[in-house]
Formats: C-alpha cells, structure tokens, sequence
C-alpha cells in the first residue's frame, strides 16, 4: 500500500521558517515526479512546487525565491523549505506524486497524495 506522510507544519510568525516534509512508502519514488500543493480555507487547492527525477525542479511565482523543494531518494522523502513566511502562505500542504498525462501543474494529475500538514502564519 502506497502512503505519502507530511509532518512539520505549525504555527510561526511572519518572516519564519518552516520544513516540511513528506516521507513514502509502499514504493519507490526516486524515479517520478512530485509535487507540493496547498489550499487556503475558501480556496482551491493550487500548485506550490515540484520535482522531477533528475532534482529538476519549477515553483508558483507566489513563492519562488522563499521555497526550496528537494529529495533524499534514499529516504523516500521529498522536502519543503519555506523561508520568508508571509500571512499569505496560510493554507494545509499537501504533497502529491507521480504525476501522469496532463500538466504537472494540477492536482488532477497526480496518483498519490498526503493527508496534509496544517501551517499558519501569523502577522
């Protein structure tokens, strides 16, 4: 049985930093796609970062220059670095992987998901 598992959201102040992480198992996914969304209450779910086999990697231009995605295959796990949190950036992160046909860049195209990881940013 495949799982994907965020864990390091939180609560921090604005210009803090948080990690997330999201730990696989069930496969290997050293060789596929991930990715990093989040929804804010009221809000659709919307793309934040991903990577692709080769650390690859393309952000949403919210938060490009303040989050880093990366991967430790050896651990099966894919990261989120936040930096510079803004109020903003309020929302419960999801990571996904294994994107297949479409873009990469919807949620629609991923196979695998987490349970999410609440952050809150506070002004």
């Amino acid at each position: 049985q495949v799982r994907l598992v965020e864990s390091g959201g939180g609560l921090v102040q604005a210009g803090g930093s948080l990690r997330l992480s999201c730990a696989a198992s069930g496969r290997t996914f050293s060789s596929v796609g991930m990715g990093w969304f989040r929804q804010a209450p009221g809000k659709e779910r919307e793309f934040v970062a991903l990577i692709n086999w080769g650390d690859g990697t393309n952000y949403a231009d919210s938060v490009k220059g303040r989050f880093t995605i990366s991967r430790d295959n050896a651990k099966n796990t894919v990261y989120l670095q936040m930096n510079s949190l803004k109020p903003e950036d309020t929302a419960d992160y999801y990571c996904a992987a294994d994107p297949v046909g479409g873009s990469w860049y919807r949620s629609a195209s991923y196979t695998y998901w987490g349970q999410g990881t609440q952050v809150t940013v506070s002004s």
